[in-house]
């Protein structure tokens, strides 16, 4: 799976966490091994423009999708067709007025973003309340396993002797 993080917001970030997080996701969504994904963090500038040219709403948002193969999730015992997912644009400097605001740190909230975006460019949308449940709720649940295995993760390092 090719997973291409860019940061090109000048805000520090941890894109080894983006692109491990991006793959939990693609795995978990059962993804095709040879799908491709991008995603690009950019300032409020690029973020504005993108949001007026594709979306025609003013100023910045703090994520957008930009599907290419219109890739779809795949079944129990079959991954996607292979193919080029997109591009996710997350923008940190709305994603940390977000967080402050909800109350949770900065990273939680991109990582929140990153999620949705993936789940945007599978076809997941939230115009209807019945697509709104669907998607929250995965996103949830993703986001929920993402940080159960960060703990697992680190609760397996702490117990490592040669630490």
């Amino acid at each position: 799976m090719s997973i291409d993080v860019a940061n090109e917001s000048g805000v520090p970030a941890d894109e080894k966490r983006l692109s491990r997080l991006a793959r939990y996701v693609l795995d978990a969504m059962r993804v095709h091994p040879l799908a491709e994904l991008s995603v690009v963090l950019v300032d409020e500038e690029p973020m504005t423009e993108l949001h007026v040219r594709w979306m025609d709403e003013p100023g910045p948002t703090d994520v957008l999708s930009f599907p290419m193969d219109e890739l779809r999730p795949g079944g129990q015992d079959q991954p996607s067709q292979p193919g080029i997912l997109g591009d996710v644009i997350i923008c940190p400097q709305v994603a940390a007025r977000q967080a402050e605001k909800a109350g949770h740190a900065a990273q939680d909230e991109i990582d929140l973003l990153c999620t949705h975006g993936i789940l945007h460019l599978l076809g997941y949308d939230h115009a209807e309340p019945d697509e709104h449940r669907e998607m929250f709720g995965l996103q949830g649940e993703l986001l929920a396993g993402w940080r159960n295995s960060l703990e697992t993760a680190e609760e397996t390092a702490d117990q490592d002797p040669t630490r």
